[in-house]
């Protein structure tokens, strides 16, 4: 208790969501109650799929909403949302939200597409810088990099355009890897 009493911000990985429904309840609540960010990646299409209950809980407490396109499009199926994500986005930004003193920002990454965040009825893309095809080694850890980058700035109370930045900058980076082990210092310039 001590230990997510000191956080500030929370970020819950959609994986949470098939062991433990009542610990992130617990988290989200006290996040809730002390006016903190909480972050929910939904992480995979079979969770929104198979622990559809869970994440219908789970979404009231986001403040911030990640996923890439193909969860987009499952949660957008199943909750008969429409195809067109950038509609998904302002939808699922719309929807209920126990803390109130902040908007929801919802976060699609779709790859080497742009990035759609829609926050406040507005919707914004952020193209993703093109990456020789030469180059890419392995998508696995992108959508994990980009949020990291994300956070990394958010955290620091920078604007959405600046967490986008270095969400694209840090999946950039990973996808030129093999896995996902960082072989150098970080040379990020915000």
């Amino acid at each position: 208790k001590q230990i997510y009493e000191a956080a500030k911000y929370y970020y819950i990985a959609g994986f949470f969501l098939t062991v433990s429904i009542e610990s992130l309840k617990i988290v989200a609540e006290h996040a809730v109650a002390t006016n903190k960010v909480f972050c929910l990646n939904l992480s995979a299409p079979f969770i929104i799929d198979f622990f559809g209950d869970n994440v219908a809980e789970a979404i009231p407490y986001a403040d911030y909403l990640f996923c890439n396109e193909s969860e987009a499009e499952t949660y957008a199926k199943k909750h008969n949302l429409g195809e067109d994500l950038k509609e998904v986005a302002l939808k699922v930004a719309a929807l209920p939200k126990k803390n109130t003193s902040r908007p929801r920002t919802v976060v699609f990454t779709q790859g080497d597409k742009s990035t759609i965040v829609a926050v406040e009825g507005k919707v914004t893309e952020y193209a993703v810088e093109p990456l020789s095809k030469d180059l890419l080694v392995d998508t696995n850890g992108a959508g994990d990099a980009f949020v990291g980058g994300f956070l990394s700035q958010l955290v620091q109370g920078k604007d959405i355009e600046a967490a986008v930045k270095a969400g694209h900058f840090a999946a950039r980076y990973i996808i030129q890897v093999s896995g996902t082990t960082l072989s150098k210092d970080c040379d990020y310039k915000a």
